[in-house]
């Protein structure tokens, strides 16, 4: 079983062989997300910020930790180093785009949580393998993206401010999954690929998402309804 999970990998157009130092530019760009998400602690600090703010940036911390990880000891066991912050995050930031930004109860927002995950999964899950292949399984972060897009336009218009900085950030998003995608398929004309990119890029997302989260979300923390139910 130990043996299994220590199998190396090689997903991606950097990587040379099994050797530790094999993607140097993929695994070096994950300090993006460590700087972004040290940023948004700084911020959340600044602002008085509380502890749920602070979690969502020391999530990108992690973000940034883990992918390194898997980017330098590339395996089979790694790689749950580098998923499970990313998803970890996007649950999260769901709950906070609920509870925060659109001021739901908690009933409402275990049932718009509960029902969004569950779509977005279906929905993915129906994709044809031969998709998810030419993709580089890029189709996993779909999910994600949808979610970016439906409340940033739910947000904005309903006329919250975060509405544009979440919109932003699908938009950014866009070009990002569209580097990690691509990599496999650029290697011959370009063999440092794109993941690199990819990693930039979604730094950028997460750090508009964590000043969203200061700006707009912390600050509505003691207005936030109490009843079980839908809010205001």
């Amino acid at each position: 079983m130990l043996e299994a999970l220590l199998t190396p990998v090689d997903l991606y157009c950097e990587r040379t062989g099994p050797q530790v130092w094999s993607e140097p530019l993929n695994a070096l760009t994950n300090l993006a997300f460590v700087a972004a998400g040290l940023w948004g602690l700084a911020l959340a600090r600044r602002s008085g910020a509380d502890g749920f703010v602070r979690a969502l940036g020391w999530l990108v911390v992690a973000i940034g930790l883990g992918s390194g990880l898997f980017h330098t000891v590339a395996n089979r066991l790694t790689v749950w180093f580098d998923v499970v912050p990313i998803a970890l995050f996007i649950l999260a930031y769901t709950v906070f785009v609920l509870r925060r930004f659109l001021l739901l109860g908690w009933l409402a927002t275990a049932a718009g949580f509960a029902a969004f995950h569950l779509a977005a999964g279906a929905a993915t899950a129906a994709i044809p393998a031969p998709l998810v292949a030419a993709s580089n399984g890029s189709v996993g972060y779909l999910p994600g993206l949808a979610g970016l897009a439906l409340f940033g336009a739910l947000l904005a218009a309903r006329g919250r401010p975060a509405g544009r900085a979440v919109l932003a950030a699908a938009a950014v998003f866009v070009v990002s999954l569209t580097m990690r995608a691509i990599d496999p398929r650029v290697c011959a004309a370009l063999p440092i690929g794109t993941h690199f990119l990819w990693h930039l890029l979604n730094a950028t997302v997460l750090a508009i998402l964590l000043a969203a989260a200061v700006r707009h979300g912390a600050a509505r923390a003691r207005h936030l309804p109490q009843e079980k139910g839908a809010g205001a």
